[in-house]
């Protein structure tokens, strides 16, 4: 079944070739752009948003769509690669964050990735937003386990359960049950929602 996707973003030139890069594939149908309003009962199977847009920003569009639907999954499409701009964006509920420079190799993975439940981020912005979480210590509030505290740092740096099951040398079943007593514990329900607050309340 092909994934259906919206593009958010005013450039008409960059749009098109995004267009052109995911008709390529074969796998996805652009069901929106960037003058068409998403409705509530219309929503795509993921969006791509620009962050730096006229009129409502890309970061102040994601929270608009989070107030109505907290599962759709959002990927940030920018030039800029700064902090500020990378937590702004997950904090607002973004789902993972690609520079535009890395759209034409990045961007297809990148989706598939994320609709396969992982999180997806540039690594230049995945260690940035670990460096800034690890400026400061874990809040035991959560009562997080070790094994817990470490399969969160993973999935705050963009790795799918797969990835971080290769990487820990565990069961795919096992990253699943974690995860899902650390969504029970920060009371979430969604990786997106557990990262933006893992970041908020910098736990990692």
């Amino acid at each position: 079944m092909s994934i259906t996707i919206h593009i958010y973003d005013d450039n008409a030139a960059l749009r098109q070739s995004l267009e052109q890069l995911l008709d390529l594939s074969g796998e996805f149908i652009i069901t929106g752009s960037f003058d068409q309003f998403i409705a509530p009962a219309a929503m795509p199977d993921i969006i791509l948003m620009d962050i730096d847009m006229p009129g409502i920003s890309g970061i102040e569009a994601v929270k608009k769509i989070r107030s109505f639907n907290k599962k759709v999954p959002i990927i940030m499409l920018t030039v800029f690669d700064d902090n500020t701009h990378i937590l702004e964006a997950i904090c607002a509920g973004a789902s993972g964050y690609l520079l535009k420079k890395s759209i034409s190799e990045k961007l297809v993975p990148s989706i598939k990735e994320m609709i396969a439940e992982g999180a997806t981020l540039s690594p230049s912005v995945a260690k940035m937003i670990i460096q800034s979480m690890q400026k400061t210590s874990v809040k035991e509030q959560y009562h997080f386990s070790s094994r817990e505290k470490e399969i969160l740092e993973w999935l705050c740096r963009g790795n799918s359960y797969k990835m971080i099951a290769a990487g820990l040398t565990i069961s795919f079943e096992t990253v699943r049950t974690h995860i899902k007593h650390i969504y029970e514990k920060l009371q979430v329900r969604s990786a997106t929602e557990a990262v933006s607050k893992a970041i908020n309340e910098k736990l990692i």
